[in-house]
């Protein structure tokens, strides 16, 4: 699918299960192995990509060939005390702003 869009003006923005979790989405979806698949594949478009995932080694490991940002979160659906603070890491074949992205508050 990625083939069929990559031009060099296309961003994309992919979200694959985290680091862990692979089987979220149901068993044999996404595997521990499509993790090195991806990288591998995004090393070859033509145009530009933002990866969102857990902040983990593995994550950082994988994508090293990738400019990688550390990014703060909180996880907050389903959870009415205001959520948990934590890591995720935002991988992108260009340069990244450091320090994350702020969003604005509401």
């Amino acid at each position: 699918m990625v083939e069929r869009f990559d031009r060099p003006d296309t961003l994309f923005y992919l979200d694959p299960p985290y680091w862990g979790c692979e089987s979220d989405y149901g068993v044999g979806v996404f595997s521990r192995e499509d993790f090195a698949e991806l990288a591998t594949l995004l090393a070859t478009i033509k145009g530009r990509f933002v990866l969102s995932l857990n902040d983990r080694p593995e994550v950082r490991e994988t994508f090293s060939a990738f400019a990688v940002e550390g990014v703060s979160t909180r996880y907050s659906v389903g959870n009415r005390s205001g959520g948990k603070q934590v890591g995720e890491v935002l991988i992108a074949n260009f340069d990244l702003p450091r320090g994350g992205a702020k969003a604005p508050r509401n």
